[in-house]
């Protein structure tokens, strides 16, 4: 029986481009343990120049390109049965790159086009949330189109500080500021439209930082991994703190939680994914107020880090689910899709 053509997606356009190399990485390693996959390695240069990969994929690194030959993007279907894109943050994780596959009628791994757009611009999946009451903390979205210095001190009365100030659109804490003096709001907005042209300002609370995986392709099949807490090397869990930190941050797994914690949040990741439409694999955020026990739904992540520093994988190896069979999952949902929505357009058309 011949192996499936698994299309790992890697690099792109986003500034997590490194970080993508990690996460590909690992990802290809695994599936190839599993023994079902031919693994075809595809990647995206920073300039948005597809490549077919020739090198050894068990370690790309920056200069992967030299190991690469022209690709042309129209010929994907021909080469890969489905598709696995590993492309953290825009030009990848917004559903732009789903759109093409949709296109290209070719099944892949994750969210669909509406869900992931949905997840990755935080202020449109924050006014969704509150439209289901699901509770987050208190947060401005700000365009810079009408972004007014003055307003700085509306920002603080609103939500007071410290804050923290982010793009609405983007990953790996990249472009996220901790604001704890009113004199440094204006450089952390700055910085933050440096990567967005809409950012979010979030009142900031003394929490526990909370992480757990959901897979599935509806609410009645969700499944839900271990829960699992960050302690963060720096102030919050940053980049440097993600990636940099050479293992100085800690992750406890399982989460220390009381029963009724961890049964509110199974719930909250439940509802916050299907609130998005979500399909395939997440992995949701979440804090835990110290001072007063609240719950409070961060954010969702539709293409999570798979790096050996990440979350997902090791939450699911608390489950059981080492990562081989992780993939094999995330495929499997990913080729369930396809196949429905195929069988919809065949009835349709009858």
């Amino acid at each position: 029986m011949s192996k499936l053509r698994l299309g790992v997606i890697f690099g792109g356009r986003s500034s997590e481009h490194e970080i993508s190399l990690l996460s590909a990485t690992a990802i290809m390693r695994e599936a190839e343990k599993a023994g079902k996959y031919e693994i075809v390695p595809i990647g995206i240069t920073k300039e948005g120049q597809w490549k077919s990969y020739t090198g050894d994929y068990g370690c790309l690194k920056v200069d992967w390109e030299k190991d690469a030959l022209p690709f042309n993007v129209g010929d994907l279907k021909e080469v890969v049965d489905f598709a696995f894109p590993v492309l953290h943050g825009p030009y990848g994780e917004d559903g732009t790159i789903q759109g093409l596959f949709e296109m290209l009628n070719i099944p892949y791994a994750g969210c669909s086009t509406l869900s992931s757009s949905v997840a990755m611009d935080k202020g449109i999946a924050k006014d969704l949330f509150s439209a289901k009451n699901i509770p987050q903390v208190k947060y401005l979205v700000v365009e810079k189109e009408t972004y007014k210095g003055k307003d700085k001190e509306l920002f603080l009365k609103k939500l007071g500080l410290p804050l923290f100030v982010k793009p609405a659109n983007g990953g790996s804490s990249v472009g996220i500021t901790k604001v704890k003096k009113k004199e440094d709001l204006e450089d952390a907005i700055a910085n933050a439209f440096l990567y967005d042209r809409r950012i979010l300002l979030e009142r900031g609370v003394n929490a526990r930082e909370i992480e757990v995986s959901v897979i599935g392709n509806n609410l009645r099949d969700y499944e839900v991994s271990a829960i699992g807490e960050i302690l963060p090397a720096s102030e919050f869990y940053d980049y440097k703190a993600k990636y940099e930190s050479e293992g100085r941050s800690k992750l406890l797994i399982p989460a220390e939680l009381k029963k009724n914690e961890e049964e509110e949040i199974i719930r909250l990741a439940k509802e916050g994914f299907s609130a998005i439409d979500g399909e395939g694999f997440s992995r949701i955020d979440f804090f835990i107020d110290k001072d007063w026990g609240n719950i409070y739904l961060n954010e969702i992540n539709t293409i999570p880090g798979f790096t050996e520093f990440s979350m997902l994988p090791l939450l699911w190896k608390q489950r059981g689910v080492e990562f081989p069979e992780l993939v094999m999952k995330i495929v499997g949902y990913g080729n369930e899709r396809y196949s429905i929505k195929n069988s919809w357009s065949t009835d349709f058309h009858k």
